[in-house]
């Protein structure tokens, strides 16, 4: 995430400590080893990031996905079902935001 989104986030944590709190709690509760490992729910959040073009979202996701051992392949290939349901919006975003992150991330 930039540093504006982070800081944009921090900011909202001062102006609504409660939601926050329980919001980060679901967060943590969804990321946590499960049926699913980590990885496989990084990888979901990857899709539905591209899906709803949410450019932090697809910055954030990719390197958590990436943390958490998810390969350039499977990260594309995830993101291609995020595409499918977002259409051509989604595609750009994929082409501009994700790669770039895994370009940054030195995964070619």
């Amino acid at each position: 995430m930039s540093e504006n989104a982070m800081e944009a986030m921090e900011a909202l944590q001062q102006e609504l400590p409660g939601f926050m709190q329980a919001f980060m709690s679901t967060h943590d509760e969804v990321f946590s080893e499960g049926t699913l490992s980590v990885k496989v729910k990084r990888l979901i959040m990857v899709g539905a990031s591209v899906a709803i073009r949410c450019e932090p979202c697809i910055r954030v996701h990719t390197r958590a996905a990436l943390e958490a051992g998810a390969s350039r392949e499977e990260i594309l290939e995830a993101a291609s079902a995020g595409i499918l349901m977002g259409g051509g919006p989604s595609a750009a975003y994929t082409a501009l935001y994700l790669r770039d992150e895994l370009d940054a991330a030195g995964k070619a």
